[in-house]
């Protein structure tokens, strides 16, 4: 309880000198380099996914809790079996999947399989269905154009509102809106984020974000596991066991050299989203590349130490938004804003030809400035933190200057007051304190004696009793009640007018929300570049070349990113494949040659064989076939980082598939085998193309106990004993028909293992060379369709020598 009091004493000659005495804390300083421990305190973040399947194409938004975000994706077209809406949900792993109840055969049965799989464990998302009316087309723009949003200023009009919401969402996009609208409502119904708040309170949106996923490379969870991508180990502190995981040696581990959390964060969104896009991988390189440079050190340390204090801006937002706002959240804002403001001058002194720096140093605008300004002039950070809320400096308001005068002077005041009550006062009692107490107000306080024992020995003439506290009697007098009359209560009145002008600092800084969004993606982008640039000066990496033409890979001298660190000697290993020297490479070799290591590096359809004659690897050398590392090379290349090589030509891809660890389960009733088979190559059969990387090492070793089985016509059937004896046959191409492999595959696999067991040549199919033929001849029919015969400029032989005669090698 705060108080103010003062406590004059008789002594044997009658009254003396008072004591003062005052309940104000001690002034404690601003903190230095050490933030508050806000970090530490966010709740795990949560994605509400909202999506909407119509005439084939799909409709998504989610919402985000740990920046309150709401993400969309432009209405887009998806197959039967929506394999476009797997992808998000395996990217965002969402809390809960949120749809119409109104649904086509084809949803019903994805949200069906998504409810029932087992992996998702204890994480399954929650399958959530809204009447169609939520989704309607007028609503849904009507609840998007209604909303609350504090980075939209009060004083826009309807009309520059809707203008506005128009300039970041697309409402051509129908399906995407109607999902939009139907999430907003979820929000609404659920009151995410805001369950304990009062009814009239919202769920924050702090912003609108587009996410797209085109130009992106596919990549499987069971692809990241065996490149060692991530790797999550349990945390040794015991004090953060049930917290979760901390990340191993993997490759996320070596290259994370990120200051900030949102740094952290988007360098493992780029990890899980490797792209094709050629544009944005080399604007990545080019940042890279400057940093790597002798000169440019000291700035790239400086800009380093500066995102340092680039802390959880959306958090605070967040807090602000709900009115929940810590004292320590302005000093970390303060310093946020006053960081980024470092940021933009010194990228304003840096190459404005490299697209990062010039949207840094124009972007980074004089609202941060004037963030900084208003939050260093308002807010008293010493004040602050000594009291445990939100005080402002001197000189902001004259009104809110007095009164703290007024209560800074109280105690010296009261003393005189005490003395003349005391004069007043029976004999017996030695001493009295007049005492503010906020929401209470001033009383008289007096000890004690041992004659009062009841409750109506407490009565004394001219006081009204109030409270027994501490061996304390506590009264109000007529002095008491003319100084509440005339101070008040100062304490509340001050808290009260200081909250308001909080609230005003609050809402100016809310109304620049949106510079302070654009500062934490150009921040965290920042970031993650200087981390990879890092990482290449101290491991020696090398700037890859992309060339879309080439279906292949080209690496001379690569390295595994992991084992070399590991290693106390590692061999390089050069690879190439694709133009004309194959694209399909079988790597064959005695055990622990390293064929697994070099299979996990090689790009395009690789097969592993091995050798049965298992021949020792020298001791301390790594295997000269270092097989993973040009599948690590390719992934870093494809999230714009440098690689482990001499030099990396990197062709198109848009996959990577790989069968490399086996995944055993009792609980799914199947053999290493089928799953090997089912989970794993009958994905990559199915869904590669031509410009997929398919990774297979020792494809079916599993196998290799003999159990009785029967054939009943063109059924197989298990007994599931041992018996004496060799299996005669695989029955590979029985399993293979359950796991969904393509008949025709099949029927082909059937046909050369025929081949191979009667020992005659195995021959190219000739319908598939027919089709190749007529191909290539349709194509070179077209060349000459194309031909302007009338054009002086044109050259038949060269037309011939360059275009026809490579052709007909191919036809004829």
């Amino acid at each position: 309880m705060a108080s103010v009091a003062a406590t004059p004493a008789r002594t044997p000659n009658g009254p003396g000198p008072g004591e003062a005495s005052a309940s104000f804390p001690t002034v404690a300083s601003v903190p230095g380099p050490q933030e508050p421990e806000e970090e530490g305190e966010e709740e795990p973040a949560e994605i509400h996914l909202c999506v909407l399947w119509n005439s084939g194409y799909l409709g998504i938004a989610y919402y985000d809790t740990s920046d309150s975000t709401i993400h969309f994706m432009p209405d887009a077209p998806d197959h039967e079996s929506l394999k476009l809406l797997q992808r998000v949900l395996d990217e965002i792993d969402p809390r809960s999947v949120v749809t119409s109840a109104k649904q086509d055969e084809n949803m019903t049965r994805f949200l069906g399989k998504l409810a029932s799989q087992e992996h998702r464990e204890p994480k399954r998302p929650e399958i959530i269905f809204l009447p169609s009316v939520d989704f309607g087309l007028e609503i849904s723009k009507q609840r998007l154009l209604s909303g609350n949003y504090s980075f939209i200023p009060d004083s826009m009009t309807t009309t520059e509102k809707i203008l506005f919401l128009s300039s970041i969402i697309p409402f051509d996009c129908l399906l995407m809106v109607r999902a939009l609208g139907g999430l907003l409502k979820f929000l609404g119904r659920r009151r995410i984020g805001v369950e304990l708040e009062e009814y009239n309170v919202s769920v924050p949106i702090l912003g609108f974000k587009k996410f797209v996923l085109t130009n992106l490379v596919s990549i499987d969870q069971d692809t990241y596991s065996v490149l060692q991508i991530f790797k999550s180990e349990s945390h040794p502190s015991v004090y953060k066991v049930a917290s979760g995981l901390k990340e191993g040696l993997s490759l996320f581990g070596i290259l994370n050299r990120c200051r900030c959390k949102w740094g952290e964060k988007l360098l493992r969104l780029w990890f899980t989203r490797p792209t094709q896009d050629l544009g944005e991988l080399n604007s990545r390189l080019d940042v890279i590349q400057f940093f790597l440079l002798p000169q440019n050190l000291d700035m790239a340390q400086m800009l380093h130490r500066l995102l340092g204090h680039i802390k959880n801006v959306p958090l605070i937002l967040k807090r602000m938004k709900l009115s929940h706002t810590k004292v320590s959240d302005w000093q970390v804002l303060y310093k946020t804003v006053y960081s980024a403001l470092g940021l933009r001058d010194a990228c304003r002194s840096l190459p404005q030809s490299i697209q990062l720096f010039q949207d840094i140093a124009q972007e980074f605008s004089d609202d941060l400035h004037h963030i900084a300004s208003l939050i260093g002039k308002v807010v008293d950070f010493e004040g602050s933190l000594a009291e445990n809320r939100f005080t402002v400096l001197p000189n902001i308001d004259p009104e809110i200057d007095e009164k703290k005068r007024r209560l800074m002077g109280l105690p010296s005041f009261l003393t005189e007051v005490a003395r003349k009550e005391l004069e007043n006062l029976d004999s017996r009692i030695p001493s009295c304190s007049v005492i503010y107490i906020p929401l209470i107000g001033f009383l008289l306080s007096i000890p004690r004696l041992p004659s009062m024992v009841e409750t109506s020995d407490f009565e004394i003439e001219g006081l009204d009793f109030m409270f027994l506290s501490e061996e304390k009697l506590h009264y109000r007098s007529a002095r008491t009640k003319e100084l509440d009359a005339l101070l008040g209560d100062l304490h509340c009145d001050i808290r009260d007018q200081e909250t308001l002008l909080m609230h005003q600092l609050q809402c100016q800084v809310l109304a620049r929300a949106a510079v302070l969004t654009r500062v934490l993606d150009l921040a965290s982008r920042l970031d993650v570049l200087l981390a990879l640039a890092s990482a290449a000066r101290d491991y020696g990496y090398s700037r890859p070349r992309y060339s879309p033409q080439l279906l292949g890979v080209r690496i001379q001298n690569g390295r595994h990113p992991l084992m070399e660190l590991c290693a106390r000697t590692f061999v390089p290993n050069s690879a190439e494949c694709g133009r004309d020297i194959g694209r399909v490479k079988v790597i064959t070799g005695p055990n622990s040659s390293g064929k697994s290591i070099y299979l996990k590096q090689i790009y395009r359809s690789l097969l592993r064989l091995a050798s049965p004659s298992p021949q020792p690897t020298p001791p301390g050398a790594v295997p000269v076939s270092s097989l993973i590392q040009v599948g690590l090379i390719t992934f870093m290349a494809l999230v714009g980082s440098f690689v482990p090589a001499e030099e990396a030509e990197i062709g198109a891809v848009d996959a990577i598939f790989t069968r490399i660890h086996s995944c055993e389960s009792i609980s799914l009733g199947l053999s290493t085998f089928m799953i090997d088979l089912n989970q794993q190559v009958a994905k990559a059969v199915n869904n590669a193309t031509e410009r997929s990387l398919v990774l297979v090492d020792e494809f079916g070793k599993g196998t290799n106990t003999t159990m009785e089985t029967c054939e009943d016509g063109d059924d197989l059937v298990f007994f599931y004993q041992v018996c004496e004896g060799v299996a005669r046959a695989s029955h590979a191409s029985h399993t293979a028909t359950q796991a969904g492999l393509p008949e025709k595959l099949i029927a082909r696999g059937k046909q050369v293992s025929d081949l191979i067991r009667s020992g005659k040549p195995i021959k190219p199919v000739q319908e598939l060379l027919k089709e190749k033929q007529m191909e290539n001849c349709q194509t070179l029919v077209d060349k000459f369709l194309k031909l302007d015969l009338e054009d002086p400029s044109l050259d038949l032989d060269i037309f011939m020598s360059q275009e026809v005669l490579p052709a007909a090698t191919t036809i004829l």
